[in-house]
């Protein structure tokens, strides 16, 4: 695999190394798998289809060049991973903005203290 093709999974890698720590500030996304699932399976697979007919009608193309060439679903699998990760990360980013301004999720209001946080 030349440079180029590694080159998307690298910015994905990193997207996701980045995120990480936020999980101990708040985040609290990879201790919740089976919410985090519900969360983001759904939507990928809407765009997974999206994706995957736009590229076979040829509305878009993706260069060989720059993707690995290795497949899933009749897409390259950095285009699957894509609508994984880039989730993941926005949602690492948004639980650990609330769980630093102390908003609860459930009221989308400060907590007073007394609630148990979710």
């Amino acid at each position: 695999m030349t440079a180029d093709q590694m080159r998307y999974l690298l910015v994905l890698a990193l997207c996701l190394a980045i995120t990480a720590p936020l999980e101990f500030l708040g985040g609290r996304v990879y201790r919740r798998p089976l919410r985090t699932i519900k969360a983001v399976l759904p939507v990928a697979a809407v765009f997974l289809v999206w994706d995957a007919v736009a590229l076979a009608s040829g509305v878009w193309s993706l260069n060989p060049r720059h993707v690995s060439g290795v497949g899933a679903l009749g897409l390259p699998i950095e285009e699957v991973l894509f609508f994984v990760v880039v989730p993941l990360c926005a949602l690492l980013t948004f639980g650990c903005v609330e769980a630093l301004l102390g908003v609860s999720r459930r009221a989308g209001r400060p907590r007073s203290g007394k609630e148990r946080a979710p």
